[in-house]
């Protein structure tokens, strides 16, 4: 360590680049098991939907369909009528049969559709650039602007420590807890995410409240998305020295493997997708732990300690994130603040996603594929019966992304 570079932490674990993919695929794979479908077996004999099943179910009637040659849906999706072919009639097949067992898979495949359109924007802000100034250019124009509107703007009242003097504090008197935030910026951000939407898909009330919540964080990714194409915005670690960052995370090319391919943005620091996801985890453990129905005089079913526990954890996490995203520099004060106003605009418009819905039943169309009905919060009445119902029930509102 040179005299002019303070202690930066520790970097991350030797065993990073199998122990994060380890982490990942072991979350998703126990989630498989865990939101099974478990007196459901996908070699049975019986038949999977005794009243001809539906592949989607946003709409309120669960009538028979028939079982022309060439099946139709006619409904309404936003208001807007539409016909779309229907693929129920292949919910025997062994693939549709694996998806009814494991419905979980929906999920992962959802994600995958995320992670695409991610892998697509470092290329799109590369092009968007003006062809006059390289990208790198615009970039760490937009990082000196932010500073500049933070701390020197009318609006400084607002951002009253600077974002060096923050990693500061923790480089010049607790490089163990620079440590921590090193590890946790890594280890939490894409593991701990898979995991939150693992157990809210068995512990959600419902498949509605479960699919608002999943339509945000997707809608906030994809507003981010956009945002990283047209306002490509260099992170406080990459500016110039004398801005007095230093990339504490990256340290002996110990970076996460989420961040070292070659689709990674480096330039997607507005908003803050950490804190996107922190800030819907947060909302929902707020939600979950039923602190507001007390407030507001309505009747709770958890125990006093459980919405202690729910709303402790819903104000520590986000300040965690918020912590390390800052103290790494890998993010400004306003990547936060921004965050917060595109998660809260997307959940108040998360049901645009519905408009999706006749990409969704042509694509079940064209890989002859039934898709089930969710089985959120694990269907326990159900199963504690065991006469789960092989039936593909009508779900409204829970569908697409």
């Amino acid at each position: 360590m040179s005299a002019t570079t303070p202690d930066l932490g520790k970097p991350q674990f030797a065993s990073h680049s199998w122990l994060e993919p380890l982490v990942v695929v072991s979350i998703m794979f126990g989630s498989l098991v865990l939101n099974r479908r478990k007196n459901y077996s996908i070699f049975s004999d019986r038949i999977v939907d005794e009243r001809s099943p539906r592949c989607y179910f946003d709409s309120e009637d669960d009538e028979v369909r028939g079982q022309s040659p060439n099946p139709v849906k006619k409904e309404r999706v936003c208001g807007i009528p539409i016909s779309t072919p229907d693929s129920s009639r292949w919910a025997s097949h062994i693939h549709s049969r694996i998806l009814y067992k494991f419905p979980f898979l929906v999920e992962m495949f959802y994600w995958a559709v995320n992670y695409m359109f991610y892998s697509a924007t470092k290329a799109t802000s590369q092009w968007l650039a003006p062809a006059q100034v390289s990208v790198v250019e615009v970039a760490q124009r937009h990082g000196e602007d932010i500073l500049w509107f933070e701390h020197e703007s009318i609006f400084r009242w607002m951002f009253p420590i600077m974002e060096s003097e923050f990693q500061g504090y923790f480089l010049g008197s607790h490089p163990s807890i620079m440590t921590f935030f090193n590890r946790i910026y890594s280890l939490v951000h894409i593991p701990g995410t898979v995991l939150f939407i693992s157990w809210y898909y068995h512990e959600a009330p419902n498949a509605n409240i479960f699919a608002l919540v999943r339509r945000t964080m997707t809608l906030g990714n994809f507003f981010a998305f956009a945002t990283f194409c047209v306002y490509p915005c260099m992170p406080p670690r990459l500016l110039p020295e004398s801005y007095h960052f230093f990339d504490t995370v990256r340290q002996d090319h110990a970076e996460s493997v989420w961040v070292d391919g070659k689709s990674v943005n480096q330039f997607a620091a507005m908003p803050s997708l950490h804190f996107t996801y922190a800030f819907v985890i947060s909302s929902t453990f707020l939600y979950h732990s039923e602190i507001i129905r007390r407030l507001r005089g309505k009747p709770v079913r958890k125990s006093t300690m459980a919405q202690i526990i729910y709303t402790v954890l819903a104000f520590a996490y986000s300040l965690l994130v918020l912590s390390v995203i800052v103290a790494t520099a890998n993010h400004y004060w306003l990547d936060a603040v921004m965050a917060i106003i595109s998660v809260t605009v997307c959940f108040m418009i998360n049901r645009v996603f519905l408009l999706l819905l006749p990409i969704e039943y042509c694509l079940c169309w064209v890989l002859r594929l039934a898709k089930p009905p969710p089985h959120v919060g694990g269907n326990k009445s159900d199963e504690l019966s065991g006469t789960e119902s092989p039936r593909y029930r009508s779900v409204p509102g829970y569908d697409v992304v």
